[in-house]
């Protein structure tokens, strides 16, 4: 009787086994590389300022001169400024300077 018990239970986990591996390799290849790229993403679009040169999803280049919690203002030549959403933003090509204080002085 115990022998029936214990061929039962090592057949459901020799069944489970394979998924439980299955559900691994898709997780390390495909969920947890994706969720990294969304955080550098969040991350990039957090540390946007004024200032920085940025090329949005649709190749458009352009300045950043204003920032609001979901968009932004880009100044793509001297006399046009166009709004996009913040999440439109593709890449940030140059950073602006950063304020820094001369100590030496």
């Amino acid at each position: 009787m115990w022998l029936a018990a214990d061929a039962g239970q090592s057949n459901i986990l020799g069944m489970i086994w394979p998924f439980v591996l299955m559900f691994a390799v898709f997780y390390f290849l495909l969920i947890r590389p994706q969720q990294k790229k969304q955080k550098q993403r969040s991350s990039m679009l957090n540390q946007l300022k004024k200032g920085d040169k940025i090329s949005t999803i649709g190749g458009l280049h352009g300045t950043v001169v204003e920032l609001s919690d979901d968009t932004v203002v880009l100044r793509v030549n001297d006399t046009t400024k166009m709004t996009f959403e913040r999440s439109a933003i593709n890449t940030i090509i140059n950073s602006a300077p950063s304020a820094t204080v001369d100590l030496e002085k």
